[in-house]
């Protein structure tokens, strides 16, 4: 079990003289750097939901390859129709055409990711920079580890 202990004379002094002030512009940074690591956090929750989207797109695509011709429409020679989501509803669209929406919703989801890298790229390099000029005027005095 942990202790609490009063700080003596001379502890109070040593930490007393290590404090730099704060200036306005310190706590800009500050400030800066926290918006930042919450629009980081928001990014990458993002990428992994939109690498979820995508891994089932591909899983979605590669079980309609593997559809067997069992699943054609019984009156329609060589018409494979197959359900689509588009919203909250289903549509039936020929195979062919579903699998061409899902190529280009798989490719928009990847434009998507890369953006999102991008800005994540961005941003973390910014809060580098914040915390080397925060590092260097405070010192051990200040946490900037996420």
């Amino acid at each position: 079990m942990m202790q609490r202990r009063m700080l003596t004379k001379e502890d109070e002094a040593a930490v007393g003289a290590d404090e730099t002030e704060v200036r306005r512009e310190d706590q800009d940074k500050i400030n800066r750097f926290s918006r930042l690591h919450q629009r980081e956090m928001s990014l990458e929750d993002e990428l992994k939901t939109k690498a979820k989207d995508k891994e089932d797109l591909e899983e979605i695509s590669n079980e309609l390859e593997l559809a067997d011709e069992d699943d054609k429409i019984p009156f329609v020679p060589k018409l494979q129709l197959a359900r689509y989501k588009i919203g909250d509803s289903f549509i039936s669209l020929p195979l062919p055409q579903v699998q061409e929406m899902l190529s280009s919703s798989t490719g928009k989801i990847e434009e998507e990711v890369s953006t999102v890298e991008e800005k994540l790229s961005e941003i973390r390099e910014e809060m580098q920079q914040l915390k080397v000029a925060l590092y260097a005027r405070f010192g051990r005095s200040i946490n900037l580890e996420t």
